[in-house]
């Protein structure tokens, strides 16, 4: 029976990684109907995966280890809420300027909004965003230079953030790792935050694109405080009470 028993709850929590590896994180409460078993058995099983490291116990659920990705492992990931946190923001797009995108996969869902848009410049330190952004001709693509950061793809370093910083941007669209109400933004890479730092300088105005399972957490490099980020799009409601906490701080979309 103890046997049996041990192998039922190594498949589960087999299976809730597994959920969590495709979709970025999972609530207890879907988990539970997934799995036809109780809330407190998702709980324990939870809590015993993120004891191993498996993954982060976020309010409701969890979300799966941060660290640096390649861009097409993270554009896998979310997609569905990526696609709303996109429409959302495509109404902040200028008709022509300059905008800086960074090398976020949830940004990059943008390109598709910012394609047809005359006389629109776009500077981004990531080649899959350059890539998809340069397939029109309408709009001029820029790729900043740099060193290539061999964990994620992007260019980062101290030319790449000079490179950020010699153009004037009506808006810097970016994501972050994660979004904490207390520390702001923050990366798994210190070198990402820094190009993002470098961006923002010399922006009109910072609009963070990022989905809701970064809420109430922190990675590694403090990038953005609160009241430097104009405006938070997220796939939720802006009414929903998940967003309390930043509601008296920022625009909510």
């Amino acid at each position: 029976m103890a046997t049996s028993s041990t192998l039922r709850g190594e498949e589960r929590r087999a299976a809730i990684l597994a959920t969590i590896d495709r979709d970025g994180s999972a609530q207890i409460d879907e988990l539970a109907r997934l799995l036809d078993v109780s809330e407190m058995t998702v709980r324990r099983d939870l809590d015993d995966l993120e004891s191993d490291g498996m993954l982060r116990r976020v309010r409701g659920g969890a979300v799966a280890l941060e660290g640096p990705r390649k861009f097409g492992e993270r554009r896998l990931m979310r997609t569905r809420a990526k696609q709303t946190i996109a429409a959302k923001a495509a109404g902040l797009i200028p008709v022509s300027g300059a905008v800086a995108v960074d090398a976020s996969s949830t940004v990059g869902t943008l390109a598709g909004a910012m394609r047809g848009r005359k006389g629109l410049i776009i500077a981004t330190n990531s080649y899959e965003n350059f890539s998809m952004l340069n397939a029109t001709a309408d709009t001029t693509a820029i790729l900043i230079g740099g060193e290539q950061d061999p964990a994620t793809g992007s260019f980062v370093g101290r030319l790449a953030c000079d490179a950020a910083e010699s153009m004037l941007y009506q808006a810097f669209f970016t994501s972050a790792s994660a979004l904490h109400p207390v520390h702001g933004t923050s990366e798994a890479s210190l070198a990402e935050s820094q190009v993002k730092r470098a961006f923002a300088a010399r922006s009109a105005r910072t609009v963070l694109c990022i989905d809701s399972s970064k809420l109430d957490s922190v990675a590694v490099a403090a990038t953005f405080a609160l009241d430097e980020i104009d405006t938070v799009i997220t796939e939720l409601d802006p009414a929903d009470t998940r967003l309390d906490a930043y509601r008296k701080h920022v625009q909510l979309l």
